[in-house]
């Protein structure tokens, strides 16, 4: 049963100056011009990263302790969604301070038995005015999970919608976002474990690049996001083709085969 009985981790205050390359390589990856002074919406993934040492990290890859991990055994840790809000947007060469601390936590009966949902805010200050906060929803699950995976669908999904975007993840992308977002977790480069321990039937696409891509649409219709909701239901994996699909009223999602809806958004 999981037990988190006298959790209660202190916020933590970071200090960054935006560099501009973060979202350079970010623009490359995804084959597009690079955006400019002004980080779109969900870019400062690539910003306050934490950089353990080698020694710190756990068999999946993930950090064994950290202020906002919970103190599970044999943890699996999920990207479950978030909500974001603009008051104005971070900017290359400001300085930007993100304060950190944990919002709420819920333990949930699954499938696969309990799960604890871990929010975490992230307010972002420019010379002591608040310009941005972020909520991350995260899923943590304890003891052994693995499962015979499933075998994962190849057909491409067809979707009727104003706007799509179009991608297939191979490996090689999904190293260079666990890169570019000092993101270790073996789900997303080790197939023979994301498949053997975790019971995945391949290697994972990031939650947040699909978030990311979600984005893209309105970002590149030219509208600007002031305010998003999305939340993470299934995973998508390395080969399998996908569709970001939008609208101007404000819902985007993300469709994979076996007409799967695997996560949905909305923004305004």
């Amino acid at each position: 049963m999981i037990d988190i009985a006298g959790w209660a981790p202190e916020p933590q205050e970071t200090t960054e100056v935006v560099g501009a390359g973060p979202s350079e390589a970010l623009a490359g990856m995804l084959d597009v011009e690079p955006p400019g002074e002004e980080l779109p919406p969900l870019w400062h993934w690539l910003h306050f990263l934490e950089r353990p040492a080698q020694r710190e990290l756990g068999p999946d890859g993930h950090p064994r302790e950290g202020r906002f991990l919970p103190p599970l055994p044999e943890r699996r840790r999920m990207f479950a969604g978030g909500r974001f809000r603009i008051h104005e947007p971070l900017r290359v060469g400001d300085a930007v301070t993100r304060r950190t601390e944990l919002a709420s936590t819920a333990v949930k009966q699954g499938r696969s038995g309990e799960m604890l949902f871990v929010t975490v805010r992230h307010a972002f200050a420019r010379d002591g005015a608040e310009i941005a906060v972020e909520e991350q929803d995260l899923v943590y699950r304890s003891g052994d999970t693995a499962s015979r995976p499933e075998r994962a669908a190849f057909q491409a999904p067809v979707v009727d919608a104003p706007w799509t975007l179009r991608t297939t993840a191979d490996p090689v992308m999904l190293f260079r976002f666990s890169a570019l977002t000092s993101n270790a977790h073996r789900i997303h480069y080790d197939e023979a474990y994301a498949t053997g321990v975790e019971g995945h039937a391949g290697l994972v696409v990031h939650g947040p690049l699909l978030a990311i891509l979600c984005l893209e649409l309105p970002r590149r219709a030219g509208l600007k996001v002031r305010e998003l909701s999305f939340r993470a239901r299934r995973p998508v994996y390395a080969g399998q083709p996908f569709v970001a699909a939008g609208s101007p009223d404000g819902t985007l999602s993300i469709h994979a085969p076996g007409d799967a809806t695997v996560m949905t958004a909305t923004f305004a």
